[in-house]
């Protein structure tokens, strides 16, 4: 009997994504791929070799490697949808349950906010003049995230030009596609206006996408981009001497939900969740409320950075 590749199939989905221009999708199967490819120490895998003794050994090679939980729940959750289109598609029979008691929740404890001092200390301006330009510049793009309601990186990089209407940002969210509409503090009015793209040619509000890439070489752009800005992050918490505290591009959106929580905004107007497991949740609780609410907190959030004097909701 015919057996079916279990790694030729999974570069046809792979190459499905990248059709669909799902290049950051396809970008963590082919990763995936690989580690269960190194599992088995190299060569083709075949459907029949997936049983339930074998992904718990695959799971347990991943623990010895000292892979996070997050990393081994994603891989195994890429496994699970290939195994599961390839039953759909009517390639295999299937076996009922074969994931079950594997990883494949999201696990919350790393922390990824700081404090309302700490994010002071990183936005500090008096640090300038010890930063190297492309430290400025990552600490510029923090606050900018920050200022807009902690924005992700992704949304902030692809910004069009015709998402601004005088102090009003108005866009899609790229991950869900919920709208969000952001009331522009005059800092962040600022500093739009700082990292502006002069190329009338670029439909993006900032330089930092070119424009001119589409496909893949888009995807590729944009991965760059967002690794020299990790990277940077890091070399700011240093200078702000900081130890222990990563920061990332992850930083401004939880912290900005973070500290709306200790000020006592309503779970309804922004939640705790702000982290991968409840995204959708939250941006659907954000998008249910009046634009004035979300300016309210956004401003309650930025004074208490800037300020360090925090005010709770019902007395703002």
């Amino acid at each position: 009997m015919k057996q079916e590749s279990f790694t030729g199939f999974m570069h046809e989905v792979m190459d499905g994504l990248r059709q669909e221009e799902r290049f950051a999708t396809a970008h963590i199967y082919k990763y995936a791929l690989a580690a269960v490819t190194d599992f088995v120490g190299g060569g083709e895998i075949f459907f029949g070799a997936l049983t339930r003794r074998w992904l718990k050994r695959f799971q347990e090679y991943l623990d010895d490697l000292q892979r996070s939980y997050n990393t081994i729940s994603t891989y195994v959750r890429v496994l699970r949808a290939v195994y599961n289109r390839a039953v759909d598609c009517g390639l295999i029979a299937g076996e009922y349950r074969l994931f079950a008691g594997m990883k494949t929740g999201v696990s919350s404890e790393r922390k990824l906010a700081v404090t309302a001092v700490q994010m002071n200390n990183l936005l500090d301006k008096n640090l300038r003049n010890r930063l190297s330009p492309d430290v400025c510049e990552a600490q510029d793009t923090l606050a900018l995230m920050l200022l807009l309601q902690g924005m992700p990186y992704t949304d902030l990089a692809h910004l069009h030009k015709g998402n601004l209407n005088g102090d009003l940002l108005i866009c899609r969210r790229r991950k869900t596609g919920t709208e969000l509409c952001v009331r522009l503090l005059p800092e962040a009015m600022r500093l739009i206006d700082r990292y502006k793209s002069s190329d009338t040619d670029s439909p993006y509000l900032l330089n930092i996408l070119s424009g001119k890439r589409s496909g893949e070489a888009a995807f590729r752009e944009y991965r760059d981009k967002l690794r020299s800005l990790n990277f940077h992050l890091s070399r700011l918490s240093e200078c702000c001497g900081l130890e222990g505290v990563k920061v990332s591009s992850y930083t401004a959106r939880h912290t900005w939900a973070t500290l709306a929580k200790y000020c006592q905004v309503p779970e309804e107007v922004i939640s705790e969740g702000l982290g991968h497991s409840s995204l959708e949740v939250t941006r659907t609780y954000l998008k249910s409320f009046e634009d004035d609410e979300l300016d309210k907190a956004n401003r309650l959030i930025i004074n208490y950075i800037y300020s360090g004097r925090k005010t709770l909701w019902n007395r703002a």
